[in-house]
């Protein structure tokens, strides 16, 4: 249930408390409640407040009224619920330039009344925060009673498990990516993995006041996103038995959460993140550590790739139909609009063409969406394979774009060939020397007529797969007028430029021509 600094009012501790800054905000959501110890500014930053917490002060250490408006103007920017101040010497007034500050701010100011302190508000907010009016449910006393056992448990993990034991419900804790960071199963009727690609699916980031529940195969799970410092997690919860309402779910989620804090909980990392991770950086070495803990086989990797310009939502929801249609399982990193992720295969049967198909035929799925960029290698061969393949579009992706403009679905192929042509433009000499100079005859042409033919060649060459038609319509010309220039070209160069000997060559020429004014 959601507590507000007006209920928070109505608490024994409250009863004489009187407002007199902030009423429109009384509606403010509170989870938690302190005491507000900074003098300054900046001490209030280092200690950190949240915009759902309560602060009691008595200004015992800012005496000068300048110095207090100057503090409570920098918690309103900071943001909190609600500020409770117990007024010092014998009028027990605020200053009427500080109630000034907390209206200007909308921030309720409470007065708080002679006699009370705060160990009385505290005790009575966080009854109100925790336990709300089921105080006699059992699901949720029965929990609190298990968590905050500090005397016979040694840690979280070991208080949450007990208490979802002795309530029937468990407990998953997700990375940002969806990786499983903490597990608490009391049951095995749905795998994890279908719970998390049903997850996947809905709109769990949406308001956490109710936890969303998702029927997972018959299995009832409640999600909810739940900061645990800085990160950001995903947390579910199963109903083993379908014995709590969704609103007690929200409040048990929320005392876990609060328990996390208490124990000073931080999740284990996420060994599968960081197992991408440390391939993408080259650390080879630390994927093998990782590679125990994240549960890979590095004999599974079928495939390393990295998307951009794809909206979250829509790549992860064919993501998800991907792993319903196959064996195989999808591991990514997710920033923005960019992923970094590999291809697992999952099933019985050996790795070969069927699946690498089923990877190329996922690629092409994602690529309608014109925005759509994905660089790719599939077939990879174990750790060592998926780290040269994360190098390998890690130096190329930028510019394999600028040497085929048309396409977006890039695959080892176009990777390494750009990779090669970046090697040779950095190096020089000779062998750029060579490959220039397969070119020159088109500057003995002339600048117009050397430039058109340049330009048919590399569009049929690099754009069209060396189609005369598509060739053709990427130039918005004739085919007829295209088939004239190829004939002028092979004339001009003496050589039939489709022969099996002089494409190498050529393509790679192009290539490096493209590269070459691409960054020049």
């Amino acid at each position: 249930m959601r507590v507000t600094v007006e209920d928070c009012l109505n608490l024994e501790a409250f009863k004489e408390a009187q407002v007199v800054a902030g009423e429109e905000s009384l509606d403010n959501e509170v989870r938690t409640i302190s005491v507000l110890d900074a003098e300054s500014p900046k001490g209030l930053k280092d200690a950190g407040i949240s915009p759902t917490e309560v602060l009691l002060t008595g200004f015992a250490g800012v005496p000068d009224v300048d110095a207090q408006c100057e503090l409570l103007r920098a918690v309103g920017e900071e943001g909190c619920a609600a500020v409770a101040v117990y007024p010092r010497g014998a009028k027990r007034k605020v200053s009427d330039r500080l109630i000034r500050v907390a209206e200007s701010m909308e921030l309720p100011l409470i007065v708080m009344e002679k006699g009370t302190g705060y160990s009385a508000a505290i005790t009575d907010v966080m009854d109100r925060v925790l336990y709300g009016d089921n105080f006699r449910n059992s699901l949720i006393s029965n929990t609190i009673f298990h968590l905050l056992n500090f005397d016979k448990h040694s840690n979280f993990q070991s208080a949450v498990r007990e208490a979802a034991i002795n309530n029937d419900f468990q407990l998953i804790l997700l990375s940002e990516d969806f990786n499983p960071v903490l597990t608490i199963e009391t049951r095995h009727q749905a795998t994890i993995q279908d719970a998390i690609r049903l997850g996947r699916e809905q709109d769990v980031d949406g308001d956490s006041r109710v936890y969303r529940l998702i029927d997972v195969n018959g299995v009832l799970t409640y999600w909810g996103p739940v900061n645990i410092g800085s990160e950001k997690y995903y947390m579910f919860i199963v109903d083993n038995e379908d014995s709590y309402t969704a609103g007690e779910i929200t409040k048990l989620a929320e005392i876990i959460r609060l328990a996390m804090g208490m124990w000073k909980y931080t999740p284990e990392r996420d060994a599968r993140s960081e197992f991408i991770r440390a391939l993408i950086r080259g650390n080879k070495s630390l994927a093998y550590t990782l590679q125990e803990e994240a549960k890979i086989d590095g004999d599974d990797i079928l495939c390393a790739f990295f998307s951009k310009g794809i909206d979250k939502d829509v790549e992860s929801q064919m993501f998800s139909d991907f792993e319903k249609k196959t064996d195989l399982e999808i591991l990514k990193i997710t920033e923005n609009d960019e992923t970094y992720g590999m291809i697992l295969n999952m099933g019985d049967e050996e790795t070969g063409p069927a699946q690498q198909s089923d990877c190329v035929t996922l690629f092409n799925k994602l690529k309608e969406n014109k925005k759509a960029r994905i660089f790719h290698v599939t077939g990879v061969g174990g750790i060592e394979g998926a780290g040269d393949a994360y190098k390998l579009i890690n130096e190329s992706w930028t510019f394999v774009q600028n040497v085929f403009p048309y396409k977006r679905v890039f695959t080892k192929y176009e990777l390494t060939l750009v990779s090669n042509c970046i090697n040779i433009q950095i190096q020089g000499g000779f062998v750029k020397k060579n490959y220039v100079e397969l070119l020159e005859p088109f500057k003995e042409a002339g600048e117009h007529k050397g430039k058109q033919l340049l330009d048919t060649l590399e569009t049929f060459v690099l754009d069209a797969g060396m189609n005369s038609s598509k060739t053709a319509e990427f130039m918005d010309i004739h085919a007829n007028t295209v088939q004239y220039r190829l004939k002028k070209i092979n004339e001009m160069l003496g050589v039939e430029i489709t022969g099996n000997r002089v494409i190498p060559g050529l393509t790679m020429a192009l290539a490096l021509k493209r590269l070459e004014r691409a960054v020049s």
